[in-house]
């Protein structure tokens, strides 16, 4: 059979296929389909059973190469081969091989749902997310978790091993306990890249050696009024948010979390519900009167709850009121620097400054400002904050705080 009289077999039958005999090679045939589509067939007995072979779709698969894949075939089952059984393998092997594929960034994904109840919140699972996301996804996350080696772990933390070494070990056990589950799945076999012990001790420097350098920038605290003067000239509702923050002590997440219903402007009480703590514990912030006055002068948006919203009315991020300090020091270069890594501050550096005048500036106990930071520091502390949260006496200290930030206008 010439292929012009192939390209013109037509089916016989309306609901079932019909065989025709090409010729040239023992067991070779083209299918027509009822629709008119054909494709190459090879009938051929293997051992004692009788086998049929697909060969390719026509006209794709031309005739001589329909010839050629019968002779091989023919060759094949002639030396004792059986290629059915190798086609079930080769594909049952793509079967396994999918089934122990997964990149990084889908291993994380569920590890995190199944760790999803040890969590003690909802923040913390969020942290660990975002962890991954920023620091690990960029360099490992497409990567298939079994090609992992030290090496790639290694450039994942190395960006920050340094500058936040606090940080990147943390991402180290959270790489760690991804791989392991990876493993533990049968993802990936053999040692764990991202131990530290016995393996990425050998190359990267011990986090206990290293400088501190991932403190928070803050300002100075004979800068700080200055500053604060610097920042209540600068016009936007993120600025308004930095300026709370700062009288308030209070980090990022929480100020930019703020509701109106957390709110007390009679009491002069701001109510952190727990689920929004890092601690997980609720926190009472006792507002000074230059906070009440910030707050009093806001605009309430009827389309969202917050006390700073985003333009579109949900929660402003991360990166927004790190922007005013940016530009605070952009329009000042070198002046608003830590003291000691000589680095602009940021906003979770404001803290540290509280911290500072509280220690150096006032006789207020330690445990009290730690309090006011909502930090647990130890059983003294814990014990204050189950007997209560000394709120009238921090009451004075905030009070106190703001006047050392607005003495520079005296």
């Amino acid at each position: 059979m010439r292929p012009a009289q192939i390209q013109n077999l037509k089916p016989k039958h309306n609901n079932r296929p019909t065989v025709y005999c090409v010729g040239g090679i023992t067991g070779l045939n083209i299918q027509v389909q009822p629709s008119g589509n054909k494709s190459w067939l090879m009938r051929i007995r293997i051992g004692d059973k009788r086998r049929e072979i697909g060969l390719g779709a026509y006209p794709d698969t031309g005739l001589a190469a329909a010839r050629e894949k019968a002779r091989e075939l023919r060759d094949k089952v002639a030396n004792g081969d059986d290629p059915v059984a190798e086609k079930r393998a080769a594909k049952a092997a793509v079967v396994v091989e999918q089934a122990q594929s997964i990149t990084f960034n889908e291993a994380a994904k569920r590890f995190l749902l199944w760790k999803s109840a040890e969590f003690s919140n909802a923040k913390h699972a969020e942290q660990w997310r975002a962890t991954l996301a920023t620091y690990a996804s960029p360099v490992l996350g497409n990567m298939q978790v079994r090609d992992i080696g030290v090496r790639d772990v290694q450039r994942a933390l190395e960006p920050i091993w340094l500058t936040k070494t606090e940080t990147a070990s943390r991402l180290r056990g959270r790489i760690e306990a991804v791989l392991a589950w990876a493993t533990v799945g049968g993802y990936r076999s053999g040692d764990n890249p991202a131990r530290w012990a016995g393996n990425l001790d050998a190359v990267m420097p011990k986090p206990g050696k290293i400088a501190r350098g991932d403190n928070q920038p803050a300002v100075t605290l004979d800068d700080m009024p200055a500053w604060f003067a610097a920042l209540q000239k600068r016009e936007g509702l993120a600025a308004r948010a930095l300026e709370f923050l700062t009288l308030c002590a209070s980090r990022s997440g929480e100020v930019r979390g703020m509701l109106w219903d957390e709110v007390d402007l009679t009491a002069g009480l701001w109510t952190i519900p727990a689920a929004r703590m890092k601690a997980g514990r609720e926190h009472r912030v006792p507002l000074s009167d230059a906070a009440l006055k910030l707050l009093n002068g806001l605009e309430r948006r009827d389309d969202s709850p917050y006390v700073f919203p985003a333009v579109r009315g949900g929660m402003l991020s991360d990166m927004t009121l790190s922007a005013v300090m940016r530009r605070m020091n952009d329009a000042e270069p070198g002046r608003w620097l830590d003291r000691v890594s000589k680095r602009p501050a940021v906003p979770h550096g404001l803290r540290s400054t509280f911290r500072d005048w509280a220690a150096e500036k006032t006789a207020f106990p330690r445990d009290m400002a730690e309090i006011a930071l909502a930090h647990s520091v130890g059983s003294a502390v814990e014990l204050a904050y189950r007997r209560g949260d000394q709120l009238e006496k921090r009451r004075e200290m905030m009070a106190n705080w703001q006047h050392f930030c607005l003495s520079s206008e005296k």
